[in-house]
């Protein structure tokens, strides 16, 4: 017999884009093997020709075969990206407890996002990008200028906190564009936690919050790069890099976006989608000191100049009363940091952030000029207190400042009076475990608002995993909410609605209880989770928005009578060796208030959603496949019958729907195409006497999905390591 030739195959092994340092690398059957380096990389020689199954495997993670044609003297190149086994059960996180604990030991229910899931649906931006969480849902709450918040299990944006490295940077004022304003570039992963988290983190997160982490410098690629467009024209810019300089590991990334072609695809003379120009720079300084104490530095600066309005508007019709257009320049900076005290034996970390937001607003002819400044210092006592007793002790002062050019900051007598609110606060928990199967968590937060007084928040967690496989957690607690009215309901400024505050607003409270159940399975040559949670919460002095009682008017006051929002969601993970991954979810819930005995539901709320990400992968072609989309029930519009309004006071069933290709390149590279909304989905009649826009009958607030029909995009992306 004569001896087949032999080759060689070169390549990187890689988990989400990260190296498999040492992984394992043989020709099935055969004595052929090798080791990947520390970054992942592998030199395989002396292969024999033929078709050959190649066997990757390394502790921690699914064994993969891949079958390969070797060619006789040949160097074949080949990229592999193996899974970890029940990866999710060690993710670190810190959101539900304040501290790095792996998520089955945490106890409360934590979701964890990264960069690399997101990349199945190409995205400016953080809000774009949540669509894919089950459960979370971006709303736009305008249809001219594009403004949105987030809502989580149905409840409205102001009840969903925003952080970054677990400090609330984007808040009030800045919820509004600051979301938009937070590339991909700078998140090393996301935390999601649905459900009451007032008593660690006060106002805002009473629904839910999400922690943006952003990326560890000594952790991030030496060069990261994301250039992507679409045929509606969206630029999209990311660039990131990383040095050292002398102790300290730095990071700066970069993001401009820029979208300027003026779409009318509904023929209404005004914009379908706001015009932007963005441009967000962030920067991260890191050292890691003696005994793992730890000091970062980061900063952020963002500026924006968004436009929407009719076709014809120009920059000299700013401000004017002839042609109708939403102009909307934002400056914004944050400064956040945290530094482990250097004191023996203990772990006392001191967190600080300050923030400026600035805007400069124009509706029509109303103009809305606005200065928001957050300073925020929290010092943290991590102590364990024998061996069941994992206590935190906090402290936290948070100032905010805030000024715009309406009644709302002015006094009696007409007279300038900006609000300047101070918010104390302490707060501990014990996080006590009871036996092996048994942990409990339990939890106290006091505030004291210069304008409210004190406010209480106690919260009990409670989780019980009989076996590595199975875990139950249950969550109560009490929450509030003190409004940010003119900065939170954008709906208030745009449009020609007046505003009607009927009488002091006194905070919002709310009681919840939240019940999950995770379970982890492997078969074969794959593994997967299925996750239950079932939420239900009450509202008393809920603060609405009321767009019913007069055409002419938004009036804020405190429900009389209760809200309620409660419903089930369910999450299914699978992922094959064989190269297929699916993530699905679906959440049911009904999210209303009674008032005088009558239920109402909420406006731009579905009963259902649903959301799905399926990706399959071509190890010979180094190509992966995904398929991502979302699914919506009716929601309640807000529709305008005294101003002979006919549209439908719901929205259709719907869905948006989007296909990927990626191609990987043996230095890393990759291209990516692929078109988003395929199934051409477009909302009707999303503004009200379009022809009218300076009258009291405009309105622009009848929003259920984006006004973006069918288009294709390309994009490249390179990491370095």
């Amino acid at each position: 017999m004569i001896p087949l030739k032999a080759s060689e195959i070169k390549g990187i092994i890689t988990n989400r884009e990260k190296g498999v340092a040492f992984a394992s690398i043989s020709v099935q059957n055969t004595k052929y093997g090798t080791q990947a380096d520390e970054s992942g990389y592998f030199h395989l020689k002396n292969i024999p020709s033929g078709k050959q199954n190649i066997i990757i495997s390394s502790v921690g993670y699914i064994s993969k075969s891949v079958q390969i044609n070797i060619q006789e003297n040949k160097s074949h190149q080949l990229n592999i990206e193996i899974e970890e086994t029940n990866a999710q059960l060690n993710e670190v996180v810190v959101t539900g407890t304040m501290k790095e604990t792996s998520i089955n030991e945490s106890p409360a229910p934590i979701q964890i996002l990264n960069p690399t899931f997101f990349r199945k649906n190409p995205t400016p931006s953080l809000f774009e990008s949540l669509s894919m969480v089950n459960g979370v849902r971006p709303q736009l709450n305008c249809n001219v200028c594009n403004t949105g918040d987030i809502h989580i299990n149905g409840m409205e944006g102001p009840y969903t906190m925003v952080m970054i490295d677990g400090m609330p940077i984007v808040s009030a004022l800045s919820s509004v564009y600051g979301l938009s304003g937070i590339p991909n570039s700078m998140v090393e992963r996301i935390e999601v936690m649905k459900g009451p988290a007032s008593t660690l983190y006060g106002s805002e997160a009473v629904g839910g919050l999400i922690n943006v982490i952003t990326k560890n410098p000594s952790k991030a690629p030496k060069i990261n790069f994301d250039v992507n467009t679409s045929s509606y024209l969206e630029n999209n810019f990311d660039i990131s890099g990383k040095t050292k300089v002398g102790k300290f590991d730095v990071l700066l990334s970069g993001n401009y976006f820029l979208f300027n072609k003026r779409w009318d695809v509904n023929n209404d003379n005004f914009t379908d989608i706001t015009l932007q120009n963005r441009t967000s720079i962030f920067n991260k300084w890191s050292m890691n000191r003696k005994s793992n104490r730890v000091f970062n530095l980061a900063a952020r600066y963002i500026y924006e100049d968004r436009f929407g309005g009719e076709m014809q508007w120009q920059k000299e019709n700013r401000g004017g009363s002839e042609v109708y257009g939403e102009s909307i320049f934002t400056k914004r900076i944050e400064m956040l940091g945290s530094y482990q005290l250097p004191i023996d034996n203990q772990k006392i970390i001191l967190n600080f952030s300050f923030n400026q937001h600035q805007q400069n607003s124009v509706y029509g002819n109303t103009f809305y000029l606005a200065t928001q400044r957050i300073a925020f210092g929290q010092l943290l006592w991590d102590k364990k207190l024998g061996k069941r007793h994992d206590a935190l002790f906090g402290a936290t002062f948070r100032q905010t400042f805030y000024d715009d050019n309406t009644p709302v900051t002015q006094n009696t007598d007409a007279q300038n009076t900006p609000d300047n609110i101070s918010l104390p606060g302490i707060f501990l928990q014990d996080e006590i475990s009871l036996n092996q199967t048994n942990k409990l968590l339990v939890g106290l937060r006091y505030d004291y608002n210069s304008k409210h007084g004190g406010i209480a928040s106690p919260r009990i967690n409670w989780k019980l995993s009989p076996n590595k496989d199975n875990i139950f957690r249950l969550s109560l607690g009490n929450g509030y909410r003190v409004v940010n009215l003119f900065s939170e309901d954008h709906a208030a400024l745009t449009g020609s609605r007046k505003v009607l505050i009927k009488n002091n607003l006194k905070p919002e409270r709310s009681y919840n209880a939240n019940l999950d159940y995770q379970h982890f399975f492997s078969f074969g040559n794959g593994y997967g989770n299925l996750q239950l949670n079932g939420f239900y919460t009450y509202f008393s002095n809920k603060i609405i928005a009321d767009y019913d009682q007069n055409p002419e008017l938004v009036v804020y006051d405190n429900l009389k009578g209760y809200g309620i929002s409660k419903g089930v969601a369910l999450n299914a993970e699978l992922i094959l060796a064989s190269s297929w991954k699916v993530f699905m979810g679906g959440t049911l819930m009904d999210v209303y208030r009674v008032d005088n005995g009558l239920k109402i539901n909420q406006i731009q709320t579905p009963h259902f959603t649903a959301n799905y990400a399926i990706s399959y992968t071509l190890p010979k072609l180094q190509l992966s496949i995904d398929l991502t989309g979302n699914f919506y029930s009716p929601m309640r519009l807000p529709v305008v019958r005294a101003y002979g309004d006919t549209r439908p006071e719901y929205s259709p069933w719907f869905g948006i729907h989007n296909i990927q290709a990626t191609h990987r390149f043996a230095n890393g590279l990759q291209i990516y195409t692929g078109i988003k909304n395929f199934t051409n989905f477009l909302p009707q009649n999303p503004i009200f006497r379009p022809e009218m826009p300076f009258s009291e009958q405009f309105d622009p607030s009848y929003n259920y999905a984006p006004l973006q029909k069918i288009r294709g995009f390309v994009g490249i992306r390179w990491s370095i390591f």
